[in-house]
């Protein structure tokens, strides 16, 4: 069964992002009227915020795209730090959407954040199990009780699904700042506001594909617990 529920919200996963390509590979065909590009948005939008302690940067790869809070950076990818178009704005608005939430205390950022290394750890913790049930599944529940191996799985997945959830709002939650902020500014026309739009709502649903991919696998492990007991 739990072998069905990955394959499932892999294929989900792989359609979504799919589906986020092919949006941004359109929209950024499409030159925005301002001809700013990702990396102007970016500076123009942490200006426009008072932040000025955060660093544009550009790294390799595609999507690749991120806001580091250990560092105070706005990591854009090669596309949308030179893209001049909708698509472009739109991610590097959204990045520096994390940085404002940083710069204002934003309060399910810092959860999310103070849980990073709790749900790390989880990730660790089920990587081994896995491996240890996938090779020697035998040795692993005759060194320890089933139903204690089902806890520690329940509890790092309890872990990663909250944090998974907490992701949402906080993703979110940049977008919509991100949109109000291209649109007061004039950064971006009715049309390309439409095509920003709908490229960061791709975006985010890959966040919720993660979501409710972990919450259904946590579920499937908690009926197996439930289902074992005397």
């Amino acid at each position: 069964m739990i072998f069905v529920i990955m394959i499932v919200f892999g294929i989900l996963s792989y359609a979504v992002s799919a589906r986020l390509k092919n949006k941004f590979k359109k929209y950024s065909q499409i030159p925005l009227t301002k001809n700013l590009s990702g990396a102007e948005v970016a500076k123009l939008m942490l200006a426009d915020h008072g932040i000025h302690d955060v660093e544009v940067i550009c790294v390799p790869g595609k999507l690749t795209d991120h806001y580091n809070p250990a560092n105070k950076s706005v990591n854009l990818s090669p596309e949308v730090y030179n893209g001049r178009n909708a698509a472009a704005a739109a991610v590097a608005s959204h990045e520096c959407g994390h940085a404002v939430q940083h710069a204002t205390a934003y309060s399910m950022l810092e959860f999310r954040s103070a849980m990073v290394p709790v749900q790390n750890a989880s990730a660790k913790i089920l990587n081994v199990i896995m491996m240890v049930m996938l090779f020697g599944g035998f040795f692993l529940f005759s060194a320890f009780p089933v139903k204690m191996v089902l806890l520690v799985i329940i509890g790092a997945y309890g872990v990663m699904t909250l944090f998974s959830f907490v992701t949402l709002p906080v993703e979110f939650d940049a977008s919509k700042r991100a949109l109000a902020w291209i649109d007061e500014r004039g950064i971006v026309n009715s049309q390309e506001h439409d095509m920003a739009k709908d490229a960061l709502k791709w975006a985010a649903m890959t966040y919720v594909v993660v979501a409710l991919g972990s919450l259904v696998t946590l579920l499937y492990y908690v009926s197996m617990f439930l289902g074992g007991r005397d």
